[in-house]
């Protein structure tokens, strides 16, 4: 008997009886908004409750809406439907939880469908996927890689800033002599994205040797290039200074002293009946695979590698994103100190906007993380339609774990699936309104402007709001405007922002992190204006958390919200 029982309970018992609770595609160079942008410290992160572990419980008792909580499951069954003519993935689960208390762990589809990438497999031979359902991470696993990595690091037997010839002389060919373990770690080594291990070389000797010995592209720092051979590189280090294989350091001194039991390389035989499938492989002779390790050099590596082989369920995953956010710490155990932790979290590449990276983790990349993005939010993705997106400032995660490439690759991305379950958990955060019970809320979604209208008088001459924002930087913007002929035209109109001390100016328009609090807007009403317009504007892609307008005063007395005319904006009591 399966230990969570059936799928669909959970969400439907945890979620359905809250209602009304207490609150890869190219990454697009991230410039800064018109607005400064708002900074936020790994020092603010939060570790006050080192030993949570997780529970199931209600969306109240997460402090989130219920609602958003309904459409996270909603979206996960959305993408098993045809569009166009594929689905985005066979199957999957979706674990959400806030400050250790996980309201939403669902499945939806089948972990088995196809035996081929033409037909599907007769009804009786499908298998459905299940809250325990194992999946291949893909390059999650250059998360639990760089966590063993900063173990040694702890422990004094691996450097940072030490070249990683230091530990793999070999590694030093090719002019790689300067490369250091924080290069690897942050994709910034000049590495190749890849070789094809599997396919080039006859042995697994070989295969090793190939990456220490492959020629760089770059000089170390120079460019950004996300690298699986960095991070089988980093593996090799791990087992070089501990005299352990990657995979005992990985099951020794993380997944069995957290409790993940269902996390491990090389599923046994036992637990094929829980593994989805993920695709055949006929250009490296591999029929539909089920049980082994997806990626093709991982397989050739004897399915462990720093950068792919590890298979995990949902809620092994959501251990994991709760020890990050405990800073290291589950219950009784200790896989990681707290300023190791803020290390990880701590963006490397700021020279390389768009490509925030902590120490192996990826940061604020909406791409997929979508309304939970901000300077500190972490995770990673993998290849076959996993995903971890944390965030320490509302004390949340997502996990989302698919098998999007069942049965091909060439079906497609499953970002949009990413972002949904990312928006969905974002906007079950409320936003409490700055002034009384409520405020207008522009809402969220691709290409699309929504406009807030408010009619002045002759000689008004201060207009001054609250307002929250947090959205894509330079894409999706809130326009201040004011039009002097009844809305035929419109002109920006420059407004200041204060928030925690500081005022900046814009030039009429904002976007980007706003720091999830509230600011104060104020600016002159162009001489005979008639009409002033709160306007957010959307591109095709990516969506943050939104914007909200409260507190509008012109000249000093409220404006009621009577006054306004809405277009896409609503109020919203969060």
């Amino acid at each position: 008997m399966r230990r969570y029982g059936m799928a669909a309970a959970v969400v439907a018992l945890l979620v359905g009886s809250a209602q009304g609770a207490v609150a890869m595609e190219p990454v697009t160079d991230q410039a800064a908004p018109s607005a400064a942008p708002v900074g936020v410290s790994v020092d603010e992160i939060d570790f006050s409750s080192p030993h949570q572990t997780l529970r199931y419980g209600s969306a109240q008792r997460a402090h989130l809406l219920a609602e958003p909580l309904v459409t996270m499951s909603e979206d996960l069954r959305r993408f098993l439907e045809p569009s166009p003519t594929n689905p985005m993935y066979a199957g999957g689960v979706v674990l959400a939880a806030r400050r250790g208390v996980i309201p939403v762990h669902d499945a939806a589809g089948k972990a088995v469908r196809y035996g081929n990438d033409e037909a599907e497999l007769p009804a009786d031979e499908q298998v459905p996927a299940e809250l325990d359902t194992i999946y291949d991470l893909a390059s999650v696993t250059k998360t639990f890689t760089t966590i063993a990595v900063m173990q040694q690091v702890e422990a004094g037997l691996i450097e940072l800033d030490e070249p990683v010839m230091t530990y793999l002389p070999d590694f030093a060919q090719n002019g790689k002599e300067d490369v250091t373990i924080r290069h690897l770690l942050t994709h910034t080594a000049g590495l190749p994205a890849w070789i094809p291990l599997y396919s080039g070389w006859d042995t697994v000797e070989d295969r090793l040797a190939a990456v220490l010995a492959v020629a760089p592209r770059a000089a170390p720092g120079e460019e950004y290039v996300y690298s699986d051979l960095s991070l089988i590189t980093l593996g090799l280090v791990v087992e070089e200074v501990t005299g352990d294989t990657i995979d005992d350091v990985i099951a020794d001194r993380i997944t069995e002293p957290l409790g993940m039991h269902d996390t491990m390389f090389n599923p046994p035989a036992a637990l094929l009946d829980r593994v989805a499938a993920t695709e055949e492989q006929p250009w490296a002779g591999r029929p539909m695979i089920r049980g082994e390790v997806h990626d093709e050099n991982a397989w050739s590596l004897g399915g462990v590698a720093g950068h792919a082989g590890l298979f995990s369920t949902a809620h092994d995953m959501a251990i994991l994103a709760q020890t990050l956010l405990n800073g290291g710490g589950y219950g009784k155990a200790r896989i990681l100190e707290p300023d190791t932790v803020r290390a990880i979290l701590t963006n490397e590449n700021t020279e390389f906007p768009g490509d925030s990276h902590g120490l192996g983790f990826e940061l604020d990349q909406m791409w997929y993380m979508d309304g939970l993005s901000s300077p500190v939010t972490f995770g990673h993705t993998g290849y076959t339609g996993t995903s971890m997106v944390v965030d320490p400032l509302s004390h949340s995660f997502v996990i989302l774990l698919t098998n999007r490439v069942h049965p091909s690759r060439n079906w497609g991305s499953n970002n949009p699936s990413r972002r949904a379950v990312a928006r969905d958990l974002a906007r079950a955060v409320a936003v409490q309104p700055a002034n009384g019970s409520d405020a207008w809320f522009s809402g969220v979604g691709d290409a699309r402007t929504a406009s807030l209208t408010l009619p002045v008088t002759a000689g008004a001459e201060e207009v001054e709001f609250d307002l929250w924002y947090d959205t894509e930087a330079n894409s999706d913007i809130l326009y201040l405007e004011a039009s002097t002929d009844d809305g035929a035209t419109w002109s920006p109109v420059p407004f200041s922002l204060q928030g925690k001390g500081e005022t900046v100016q814009t030039d009429g328009q904002v976007s980007g992190f706003g720091g999830r609090r509230w600011h104060e807007g104020a600016a002159e009403v162009p001489a005979g204006a008639d009409l002033l317009q709160w306007r957010y504007a959307n591109d095709t892609l990516y969506q943050g958390r939104g914007v909200y307008v409260d507190g509008v005063r012109v000249d000093g007395h409220r404006v009621s919200d009577a006054q306004f005319t809405a277009d896409g904006w609503e109020l919203s009591k969060n």
